[in-house]
């Protein structure tokens, strides 16, 4: 299809300056802290040194932070005096007070990224990245965490650029940006310098310039009579001034050669004849906008100044701004703010609305409104046209303001024009919503330490050594490293599994079952509890015996299964799969703490407090004798499904006899650090029948003989208790339970559920079926609707068959169907069965 994407979009990205992600981790390291104090000032010019030095005065702790790597603010760019002293005295003495008082907290390179919910805003401290390469140590940023009772807002204000053809050439900037330049670095910005504004304060920028010996070609002010006080002073300059023009358009290629000027009328339009002026470099400013972010990230609200032509904020709880934030541009109506005055802000001359600037009227489609996303008026006007007239879809049909500067030059253009066009005024059109953080933060720091292992630690067993030099193949399972198998040398691990289930259903194996989950719940009512938390009813349940249980979600479906223990009357050991054991508690915690407050149930998760062994086989209870244990471990005083307490080895013990194998099988649980004593005695006791260990790919291959469950692999977000053999169980209990009332909703009763049940190869294909191939009806060719699909395979080297379970269609209703399992084009064929395939009568494990 024409045009080929694919080959044009690498040319077209990269001649858009479109960057891409890094391909390889961050190796730089973050990071994360919270602090409180009593006031947070945000900006570090003339109002936030005022506003902090008086807070602190008073006995408040203060933190001031400013993002730049200097004090000062747009002041230090500037040679204006403040309360008679030079602007860099004036700084430098503040500081020298604020250093000197022990309740105030410093912070350059510290930018407020975050002003959230309670008085909570995060700074983004930058700690390394102005130093050179060969001289960093340590985290590379750091987040901070800050809440305060008030919270002081002097982030200033940003300078407007003139919307106008051709003002994207090099060589056109702010005159702000000309002023710090010269006021910071001592560089002007170009040797023969127009400057086009609206407003007095550009004009200073123009004087300093001129007072620093560089050549002002002229002054155009869009008003028609700007102050005579302004006017006076670049006549005595020697600097020409064109009232009542504006530029027309830069004219220059790779560089600003010249401007052309013209009369501007009050809609923005070029009347009558234009001037060329040469020049290197044209200064523009078109009036200021308060920095309001943080202001709106806490809820604030935002009115329209109409002298200043830009958005303020209005009052609000818990925070202030003042100076630029405010709208206030006189240093004394600023500290005073600062100082807690209520004096009255001083008033600045008008500055005219100066939306676009165009010889014809109409917004220019070469003016440019948002420099980094290459938004011009044109656009603006197009997406009026096309009907995008919310201020929220002009952002997102243009892309005003949503490259990482956020439109902090561009949005209140973009909206003026809007407006125009629209002919609403600016408070009608409104704002689109400030969102953090304010500045292109990294990812890093909102991760901090956890990343990698720091979020997600491999965890490993109480034998994690032992199984390592046997030659254990580690992987990771349910967040824990275990033995997947034991390759011996030259070894497969297909050859390792195969031995290994046929190691333990011929004589015995030993498997570290730690990881798997142990949640003691004891108090008068923990029967009451697990009755409300489980499908089945715990309650009945008799001292020293087990119950396989499974728990469902709100919503009805199978979250969790495992084998509840009755320790005593008011205790139970609740065990959950090996990566739902801090999610079961955390469930358990939270129905108590919100729901049923009034129950007395104590619930502590154990699961690293012990570690287990478990030992299975026809020959477990040969070995599990030869450590001569204080438990009568006979098959008449300890059957399946039953639990006791004593001591294994001289150590105390808590055996249950449950089997995920299929086996005759002892869980041994024992301290965390008596594990490798048990296990040497069980591996010394075990040689004379032939003990090996097993990893969990052995345990897989033979639970799925068996027909055993395994939440997560046999069902989904949408299995249901009736999918997986419980709708009895469920029926049977009158008591109400969590997901019972979603289980049982007509979706829920359907005939055409799908079922777990067995899957039999009957093609001849020794492979085992790919789990998560698709089951279908056997004369299916074409294809068709699937009528489920396969949650679980192996080969099994017990029945020298590949087995399977799946979840199909009313699958208990077609025991010795015939289907058809395709996967990406690949047909086989196999018979639907029942879930048990290896002992049905269960005499292995009742032995």
């Amino acid at each position: 299809m024409w045009p080929d994407w694919r080959l044009f979009e690498p040319a077209i990205r990269k001649a858009a300056g479109l960057g891409t992600s890094p391909a390889h981790p961050d190796p730089d390291t973050y990071a994360q802290t919270s602090a409180h104090t009593d006031v947070l000032v945000v900006g570090g010019g003339n109002a936030g040194l005022a506003a902090a030095l008086h807070a602190a005065q008073a006995g408040k702790s203060v933190v001031l932070v400013t993002g730049g790597t200097h004090w000062g603010g747009r002041l230090a760019g500037t040679g204006d005096p403040v309360e008679g002293k030079p602007a860099r005295v004036w700084i430098e003495d503040t500081l020298r007070a604020l250093a000197a008082l022990p309740n105030v907290t410093l912070k350059t390179r510290t930018l407020a990224t975050g002003h959230y919910d309670h008085g909570m805003v995060a700074l983004c401290e930058r700690l390394t990245d102005h130093l050179p390469l060969g001289q960093r140590s340590g985290p590379r940023q750091r987040l901070w965490r800050v809440r305060t009772d008030e919270l002081v807002l002097a982030t200033g204000a940003i300078e407007r650029p003139l919307v106008f053809r051709g003002n994207d050439r090099p060589g056109v900037m702010l005159a702000g940006a000309a002023r710090a330049y010269l006021h910071r670095c001592g560089v002007v910005a170009g040797r023969e310098i127009v400057l086009a504004t609206n407003n007095d304060s550009a004009w200073q920028a123009a004087f300093d310039l001129a007072e620093a010996g560089t050549h002002i070609a002229a002054i155009a002010d869009a008003r028609e009579t700007p102050s005579a006080a302004l006017t006076t002073r670049a006549e005595a300059l020697g600097i020409p001034v064109h009232a009542g023009m504006a530029p027309a358009a830069a004219i220059g290629g790779r560089a600003i050669r010249a401007v052309r000027l013209g009369r501007v009328n009050v809609a923005g339009r070029i009347e009558g004849q234009t001037i060329e002026l040469r020049c290197d470099t044209l200064l523009v400013s078109g009036g200021w906008n308060p920095a309001v972010h943080l202001h709106s990230h806490g809820a604030g609200r935002l009115t329209l100044d109409p002298d200043l032509q830009s958005f303020v904020p209005l009052a609000a709880a818990g925070q202030k701004s003042i100076g630029g934030a405010a709208g206030d541009f006189a240093a004394e109506s600023t500290l005073a703010a600062a100082r807690g005055d209520d004096a009255p802000r001083k008033a600045a001359s008008p500055i005219p609305a100066l939306w676009s600037i165009s010889e014809t009227g109409e917004p220019d489609p070469e003016a440019w409104v948002d420099f980094q996303n290459d938004v011009t008026a044109g656009d603006v006007a197009l997406a009026a046209r096309e009907n995008f007239r919310s201020v929220e879809h002009l952002k997102r049909y243009t892309t005003l303001g949503m490259a990482s500067d956020q439109g902090k030059t561009s949005n209140v253009n973009g909206i003026g024009i809007l407006g125009t066009l629209l002919d609403k005024p600016m408070e009608a059109i409104g704002t689109t919503k400030f969102r953090p953080p304010y500045d292109p933060t990294p990812f890093g720091v909102f991760a901090g330490h956890r990343v990698g292992e720091g979020l997600h630690p491999r965890r490993r067993l109480a034998l994690h050594d032992w199984h390592v030099e046997r030659g254990a193949l580690l992987d990771e399972y349910g967040g824990w490293m275990r033995p997947a198998a034991y390759l011996r040398p030259g070894e497969q691990e297909a050859d390792a599994v195969r031995r290994e289930v046929l190691a333990v259903r011929s004589g015995v194996g030993l498997f570290e079952a730690s990881p798997l989950g142990k949640i003691e719940v004891k108090g008068p009512d923990a029967a009451a509890f697990l009755d409300r938390m489980y499908v089945n009813t715990i309650s009945t349940l008799k001292v020293g015996r087990c119950r396989y249980a499974i728990m469902l979600t709100e919503n009805g479906t199978v979250f969790d299964d495992g084998v509840v223990t009755r320790l005593a009357d008011d205790r139970f050991l609740v065990g959950t799969t090996s990566g739902h054991a801090a999610a079961v508690a955390e469930a358990f915690r939270e129905w108590l703490q919100c729901e049923w407050t009034q129950m007395r149930v104590l619930v502590e998760d154990v699961t690293t407090c012990r570690a287990v062994a478990n030992i299975a086989g026809p020959k477990a209870r040969h070995a599990l004798a030869a450590l001569e244990p204080d438990i009568d471990i006979s098959g008449d005083a300890f059957p399946h499904m039953s639990a006791r307490a004593g001591r294994v080895c001289g150590i105390p013990a808590h055996v249950a006899r449950v089997s995920f194998t299929g086996e005759l099988s002892y869980e041994i649980a024992v301290p965390w650090r008596d594990a490798g004593q048990l296990w040497a005695a069980l591996v010394e006791a075990g040689a004379p029948y032939g003990l090996i260990p097993f990893g969990i790919e052995a345990l897989m291959t033979m639970r799925i003989e068996k027909g055993f469950l395994h939440v997560g692999s046999d069902t989904d977000g949408t299995t249901l208790p009736q999918d997986i053999g419980f709708g009895g169980i469920m029926r049977k209990k009158t008591q109400d339970f969590v997901g019972r009332r979603s289980a049982l909703r007509p979706d829920g009763l359907r005939g055409d559920r799908r079922s777990l049940v067995g899957l039999e190869v009957t093609d001849g294909n020794p492979a085992p079926l790919v789990a998560g191939a698709h089951v279908l009806p056997e004369m299916a060719a074409a294809p068709k609707p699937g009528e489920g699909w396969v949650t679980s395979s192996a080969w099994s080297p017990t029945l020298e068959a590949p087995l399977a379970l799946a979840l199909v269609a009313h699958g208990q209703d077609r025991i010795g169907e015939s289907v058809r399992i395709w996967n990406l084009g690949a047909w086989r064929e196999a018979r639907i069965t029942g879930l048990c395939r290896y002992d049905p009568e269960g005499a292995r494990l009742d032995a």
